[in-house]
């Protein structure tokens, strides 16, 4: 069985990142196809990038990176929950997806996003991060609106039908993680 992080992609004060990646995982659990766990950038403590050498050169010095590369490495697939600021994703998590490169590589990954246009805007930013990561990213996409899944644009109550947006996108993210394997074991 594979492993898959639900990234939650924000360190903002007053987020929802973590209580919609709490909402993804408790989807995902009642699944058997995969091995979920939420992995919070925020526990890392990552500062803007201060590696003495680029990331894909994978000579980390610093312990929070090193922290940070074991626990990248330890999965097949993510699912990366992201807010929209400004038209993008947060620069916590774009500074987090920088941090490390190698062990991003040959991957699957999958977005949620949330905002007043559904976080499409940030997860479009994010799938070309991705394509330089190396990280291949599934089609599904889980679009949260701050006007219609929560609550005077605060409380977290999705439309019951986004579960199944959850389950599409976790399919996928499974499959394509699934079949990595094989082309990560030939390197």
């Amino acid at each position: 069985m594979i492993k898959v992080a639900i990234v939650v992609g924000s360190t903002r004060p007053g987020r929802k990142a973590d209580t919609v990646a709490s909402w993804v995982h408790g989807i995902a659990k009642q699944r058997g196809d995969a091995e979920y766990d939420i992995v919070d950038i925020q526990d890392f403590n990552l500062p803007l990038l201060d590696e003495p050498t680029p990331p894909s050169m994978g000579k980390y010095t610093q312990p929070h990176t090193l922290a940070w590369a074991a626990k990248v490495a330890a999965y097949d697939a993510y699912v990366f929950v992201t807010p929209e600021y400004n038209h993008g994703t947060s620069g916590a998590l774009k500074n987090a997806l920088d941090f490390v490169y190698g062990e991003w590589n040959n991957k699957a990954a999958g977005f949620v996003g949330y905002g007043s246009a559904g976080g499409v805007r940030a997860v479009e930013q994010l799938r070309l991060i991705a394509a330089e990561l190396q990280l291949a990213t599934v089609r599904a996409q889980v679009q949260l609106f701050l006007a219609t899944d929560f609550e005077k644009y605060t409380v977290f109550k999705p439309d019951p039908s986004k579960a199944k947006s959850v389950g599409t996108l976790l399919d996928q993210v499974v499959s394509w993680g699934t079949a990595l394997q094989t082309v990560r074991a030939k390197k």
